[in-house]
């Protein structure tokens, strides 16, 4: 009897090489930028078509099968270590201090008179970090490592912190249940962080780490992204009436938004160019100025109604879009990549014993 490990592929796929419905989904999350107002224009148009109120307590699970797929590969032992300490502590620094700042600072010029809208520009300053913080990162030559750690770092924090934030900035406008909205985080963040822990150890102790890697890992972000174009469907699709009522609603979002990001942007090179060297703050820039909206967006429309999860909605497509844009400016804004030099063999002495 054949004692191979069961292979994770359908019959006759390349062994170390992801199936094709496994590519299919890793490339899903390439494209949200494409998804994204897809999504709002179906949403758009099935809101205006039928009633999608019944939907609504499907949002909580949507959104924790949304969280879960992002959470399979998040590992918090990457927080214990103390490497990258200067560009981490930058990072969190600029997202627990100054962005949330910001969005409040923008949530009360623009958004005063709508507590909707105020509450989910406060929650796009509030979750730093995502999965595509360390793809950023890496694309633009920056340091992984300290992105990975950034990443684990600001979503355990937020996790603890968030609901607390939400009170003291959004409670004179919007009512902030902390108890609900911390049970709100533990279902979003938690729950999900223990399933995709367990999820990731049992696929590796069965497939081994190099065959999950390779063959089933990539199948996760894709997942997420489906779950992300269904909340933003339900987000606009319930809210569809009101949008065509108010045609400059989307561009009235949009500007604060555009605003947010600037601003971070702006704010995370200042402080990298200043304090760290290119890699660091190439990794703090993405570390600070990435949100995760997908949990944001979940918060958001489970909490506080389709109106705070519409901004969130927008601010995908300004975040993708602008971070696109960063990695081809970067290597003007902090000089080129620069790959470690080898020594030549000949210059190579060994010690005497």
């Amino acid at each position: 009897m054949s004692s191979a490990i069961p292979s994770a592929l359908p019959y006759g796929s390349t062994p170390g090489v992801p199936s094709a419905p496994v590519r299919f989904f890793a490339q899903l999350s390439k494209k949200l930028v494409l998804l994204i107002p897809i999504s709002m224009l179906l949403g758009l148009v099935a809101g205006l078509l039928l009633d999608l109120s019944p939907l609504k307590a499907a949002i909580l699970p949507i959104t924790m099968l949304m969280v879960y797929p992002m959470l399979v590969n998040f590992r918090p032992v990457e927080a214990v270590n103390f490497r990258h300490g200067r560009a981490v502590s930058l990072a969190m620094g600029l997202n627990f201090a100054v962005v949330p700042v910001a969005a409040w600072l923008l949530a009360r010029t623009f958004f005063s008179g709508d507590p909707g809208l105020f509450v989910g520009m406060i929650l796009a300053g509030l979750f730093p970090t995502s999965g595509m913080t360390i793809s950023w990162t890496g694309f633009a030559k920056g340091n992984v490592a300290a992105a990975v750690k950034m990443t684990v770092i600001g979503l355990l924090a937020a996790a603890v912190l968030s609901p607390a934030y939400l009170w003291l900035l959004a409670g004179q406008r919007v009512e902030v249940d902390l108890v609900g909205v911390s049970q709100t985080v533990l279902l979003v963040v938690l729950v999900p962080m223990l399933l995709g822990s367990l999820t990731r150890r049992t696929l590796v102790a069965r497939y081994g780490p190099s065959r999950y890697k390779a063959e089933i890992a990539p199948l996760f972000p894709g997942l997420s992204t489906v779950g992300v174009v269904a909340i933003v469907f339900l987000a606009v699709g319930l809210k569809a009436k009101m949008i065509v009522s108010d045609p400059a609603l989307l561009a009235r979002v949009a500007v604060p938004l555009l605003l947010f990001y600037a601003f971070n942007f702006a704010a995370a090179t200042l402080a990298g160019r200043l304090l760290l060297n290119r890699e660091d703050a190439i990794a703090t820039v993405y570390g600070s100025v990435m949100r995760n909206l997908s949990i944001a967006l979940g918060i958001a429309i489970a909490s506080f109604g389709p109106m705070a999860a519409l901004v969130l909605a927008v601010a995908y497509i300004v975040q993708v879009q602008s971070a696109a844009w960063y990695v081809k400016l970067s290597d003007n804004l902090f000089g080129p990549h620069e790959e470690p030099a080898e020594e030549p063999a000949a210059a190579v002495q060994v010690a005497p014993a």
